[in-house]
């Protein structure tokens, strides 16, 4: 090979080595935001920061052992999740807040969040309505049989939490008809209408997009991700009677529980 080749061929090699390089060092200063974003998150969800003021960039970075640049990119993160601004003369302060919702009890929304203010249910729909064949199996009705189907928007202090589709059998659902659904939950109206108390619930939780009409009525934003719970509760007997698809606004809600290694 001619000496200017071999030159040539060096730099060549040098300069995507350098960019190799760089872009190891991108996407590691990343991996470390995401990090500390995590951490970051769970002092502002678990109260660290009760004045709702984060500590300096400066002192992030030494308590956490990272670089300005990471920090800036954590808090960036943050930033687009809605939890904290960047007010001029102040710094960083969190603006936005998610509510605990436990998976370890079986316990309406509104006996879940009592401590954190009001709940409310906006009954949007309610009536009987014919069991599609994956509902009607669930609750252990012939398909076709009218159960209940109630669909209900509900807030927490006025803002839009949840979006509720429920599914009850008819011989249950039909006592519920004149109750006051948007001020008790229908975990309790279940126990009182049936005279016995519940026993238990199967669950599956994930994230799913928010369709048009569930993001219209959560006033989220159309194609957000939202959390959605599905739930089916028995009576104390084992008898199915409420099978339930409550998708939640992502950026107000937390899940959280209690797990016992069991092998």
């Amino acid at each position: 090979m001619p000496p200017t080749d071999r030159i040539r061929d060096a730099a060549g090699h040098g300069a995507a080595t350098t960019v190799a390089a760089h872009r190891t060092r991108r996407r590691l200063r990343a991996d470390r935001a995401r990090q500390l974003a995590d951490l970051l998150r769970h002092q502002i969800l678990t109260g660290a920061h009760p004045d709702g003021t984060l500590p300096h960039e400066s002192a992030l970075a030494a308590d956490y052992r990272a670089s300005r640049n990471t920090v800036r990119q954590a808090l960036d993160l943050l930033r687009a999740e809605g939890l904290v601004a960047r007010q001029p003369g102040v710094g960083t302060v969190v603006v936005g807040r998610k509510y605990p919702h436990g998976l370890d009890r079986l316990m309406g929304l509104a006996e879940t969040l009592r401590e954190h203010g009001r709940v409310t249910n906006e009954v949007r729909t309610m009536g009987p309505a014919p069991a599609p064949a994956p509902v009607a199996e669930r609750l252990r009705v012939p398909p076709g049989t009218d159960v209940l189907y109630i669909e209900r928007l509900r807030r927490l202090n006025g803002l839009p939490l949840s979006l509720d589709l429920t599914y009850i059998p008819l011989d249950i659902g039909t006592h519920l008809l004149g109750e006051d659904l948007e001020n008790t939950d229908v975990f309790r109206l279940l126990e009182a209408v049936t005279g016995r108390p519940l026993g238990h619930a199967e669950i599956t939780l994930e994230a799913v997009t928010a369709d048009a009409h569930s993001a219209a009525v959560l006033e989220a934003p159309r194609g957000a991700a939202v959390l959605m719970l599905e739930r089916l509760t028995h009576l104390a007997d084992g008898r199915p009677v409420d099978l339930e698809f409550i998708r939640f606004r992502g950026d107000r809600i937390t899940m959280s529980g209690l797990l016992h290694r069991s092998l």
